[in-house]
């Protein structure tokens, strides 16, 4: 824990991880106790001079590093090995803390579509196709457990994502990095059967039931950050509903 508020401190580049830095200190220091609520939005512009978007930007950061959580009354999530994956933090590393699988990256590309972009609204057709793979196990023992094709609308800031990759291997860290914050979304669910070409990369039969989850996450502005398809192992993954 003590390097990880090192490491924050060391990147203090902007305001928002100055914020970020001086919170995460009180958390590391007891200052802030497990599970107390922070100062409101007002109270933190308020009390480090800073604007509102500063702040959330800091709470982002904070959020994504898994040192503070926020949730809704009402709401769905994915949980893996019945435990919850907390989207703020990105399922790369929510499912590495709730079971230890790990996370194969299958391309970064750019690529058009255009049934997609209509199907978005998007004038642009234009995406950033990140595709990637969950697996426990290793080397012969290893099993494919989720396939995900994330879909992200194209724009100059992420014009380089293919050759430079992802920040620390997170998809949710190098959209905040970004500056793409995931504000809310929405979420379906359904089983389906395998089609051939799916089964075949994750070692299975066509037609083996699984779970397809499709998700648009969007920015307080309502613009589109991401849209993904996930086929997830129904044997680890299932949806869980809060009201």
């Amino acid at each position: 824990m003590v390097k990880r508020a090192v490491k924050t401190a060391e990147v203090g580049r902007s305001k928002a991880h100055m914020v970020a830095a001086t919170i995460e200190q009180e958390i590391l220091t007891g200052r802030l106790p497990f599970g107390q609520q922070l100062e409101s939005e007002n109270e933190l512009v308020e009390r480090f001079a800073v604007s509102r978007n500063t702040v959330r930007k800091g709470l982002d950061l904070l959020t994504s590093g898994g040192l503070i959580t926020r949730k809704g009354g009402i709401g769905s999530f994915v949980t893996f090995n019945g435990q919850a994956l907390d989207g703020t933090l990105g399922w790369t590393t929510a499912i590495e803390k709730a079971g230890g699988a790990q996370t194969r990256l299958l391309q970064i590309a750019l690529v058009e579509d255009e049934a997609l972009a209509q199907e978005l609204k998007l004038e642009r057709t234009t995406f950033v196709a990140i595709d990637r793979m969950r697996v426990i196990g290793v080397d012969a023992q290893a099993q494919c457990i989720s396939l995900e094709r994330s879909r992200l609308p194209f724009n100059d800031d992420l014009a380089a994502l293919p050759l430079e990759g992802l920040v620390g291997g997170s998809l949710n860290r190098t959209l905040i990095e970004h500056g793409m914050v995931p504000h809310h979304g929405e979420q379906w669910a359904e089983v389906v059967g395998l089609e051939a070409a799916d089964a075949r990369l994750l070692k299975r039969r066509t037609g083996t039931s699984f779970l397809r989850s499709r998700r648009i996450t969007r920015d307080r502005d309502e613009r589109i950050i991401e849209y993904v398809v996930s086929l997830l192992d129904p044997a680890f993954f299932a949806l869980h509903l809060e009201f």
